[in-house]
């Protein structure tokens, strides 16, 4: 099929030339962002592939329709960046890649709790320098400790084991309860009492409008004080201004975050030649208990891998069928 593939790296382009060695589809690899300025690239290719970062409103799925386009190929997992109800009037099918390592991203959640607990980025910063002092780097003992999982998917399940691994107790919410996570030794309660009981909040949780600002002033002042936050799933489940303001007070204790709900603007791009105009997210990197990467909790050779080799069958599985399992529809809204 052929397909239109925008906002492409490199590491991406090898991955997908590797899964197409046989030539059955026909990539075209585009550089910029998708957007209703870059949309008219896309004329005459049936299929778009698109990443998070991307534009898939309404006004860019009606430029993509009226140019021949059928198929918008997500090669994420999250949706919400897609205007599902117009691409369903549109006609246009939307596919998604559900699960492609829940242990890459997992992982990096637990990177970021022990990276923030133990100092490890301050730690690294003063030894470059000649620094070997060890004030301010004390940590604590996770054994024992509580955490509380939002969202026990499959992500949330890997981050589960690991955890229960630490010796810590876990406790977790999620609408659908999860059999593999009770065997655990999880228990699943409401979010308020999550919120007050738990050390340390991991977020796993999709974005719908259930969910977001999740994290926002009322649910800050119902935890902890000295809570670590981390945040993995997607940016806008998390209020900034409000987990600003719970940094200054001392109520958030440590900060992880993978994602952050402006990164359109900011993640994957160089800008380190740039002024960046975010006054939150500079604010945000100012604080010492403050650790954030750049949407890159996905991102391991396992990973890409699945994702591509998922994209690409969902591409092939649609041609073939004009069907696929992995498409969305707006009921996954509700």
């Amino acid at each position: 099929m052929k397909m239109a593939i925008f906002n492409t790296k490199s590491y991406e382009r090898d991955f997908f030339e590797r899964h197409n060695q046989s030539g059955q589809h026909e990539l075209e690899f585009l550089e910029p962002h998708l957007d209703s300025q870059t949309a008219l690239l896309a004329a005459g290719y049936p299929a778009v592939c698109a990443f998070v970062n991307d534009d898939l409103s309404a006004p860019v799925l009606r430029q993509l329709a009226d140019n021949g386009t059928r198929l918008i190929a997500l090669r994420s997992a999250g949706f919400n960046h897609v205007d599902l109800p117009e691409a369903q009037r549109l006609g246009l099918t939307v596919v998604r890649v559900p699960a492609y390592s829940p242990h890459a991203v997992a992982e990096h959640t637990v990177a970021l709790i022990l990276s923030l607990n133990r100092k490890i980025h301050r730690a690294y910063n003063r030894v470059r320098e000649g620094n070997f002092t060890l004030h301010g780097l004390m940590g604590f003992d996770l054994h024992g400790l509580t955490a509380g999982i939002v969202g026990t998917g499959r992500i949330g399940l890997v981050l589960a084991q690991i955890l229960v691994g630490f010796g810590m107790r876990v406790i977790a919410h999620d609408p659908m309860e999860g059999d593999s996570c009770k065997a655990l030794g999880v228990q699943y309660t409401d979010l308020d009492d999550l919120f007050e009981q738990a050390d340390v909040i991991s977020l796993h949780c999709p974005l719908t409008p259930d969910t977001h600002h999740l994290i926002n002033d009322a649910s800050i002042a119902k935890m902890k004080p000295g809570v670590m936050l981390i945040n993995t799933s997607r940016g806008a489940i998390v209020d900034s201004r409000a987990v600003l303001d719970g940094l200054k007070s001392g109520k958030i204790g440590h900060l992880g975050l993978d994602v952050y709900e402006e990164e359109a603007d900011l993640f994957f791009e160089d800008l380190s030649d740039q002024v960046i105009q975010d006054d939150v997210f500079m604010r945000l990197l100012t604080f010492p208990n403050v650790l954030i990467t750049a949407h890159q909790a996905f991102f391991t050779e396992d990973a890409l891998n699945n994702i591509v080799a998922i994209t690409l069958d969902n591409v092939r599985t649609f041609e073939i069928s004009g069907r696929c399992d992995n498409e969305i529809s707006p009921d996954l809204l509700a």
